[in-house]
């Protein structure tokens, strides 16, 4: 089992995929067991109950949906930030990552 679950939200969850693997790869290379997975923002009920994950992030082209996400991630007790427009575009995985670990302490 992971150490801790990264869970990224789109639209669709197909814009996150690339940013995860790229965060996977990062994770890997510093020896970190982490569970980073991607979703659309209508699944996120599902991915909190079933994945239960320790920190939310969302892309910034859904930014407008972060009060929404925020009640379901505040009532779970789990951390919720919006990605870096920048970071998300350029795919930093090495950027979000370590904004997601700054969530989880």
């Amino acid at each position: 089992m992971a150490d801790k679950t990264i869970m990224l939200a789109c639209s669709a969850g197909m814009s996150t995929s690339m940013l995860v693997q790229r965060m996977q790869e990062v994770a890997k290379n510093e020896g970190k067991d982490y569970d980073i997975f991607a979703t659309s923002t209508s699944d996120i009920d599902d991915a909190i109950t079933n994945h239960r994950p320790d920190v939310v992030m969302l892309g910034p082209q859904v930014a407008y949906q972060k009060a929404e996400v925020q009640k379901k991630t505040d009532a779970a007790g789990i951390p919720m930030e919006v990605i870096n427009m920048m970071d998300y575009g350029m795919m930093k995985g090495d950027k979000v990552l370590a904004e997601a670990e700054k969530m989880m302490v």
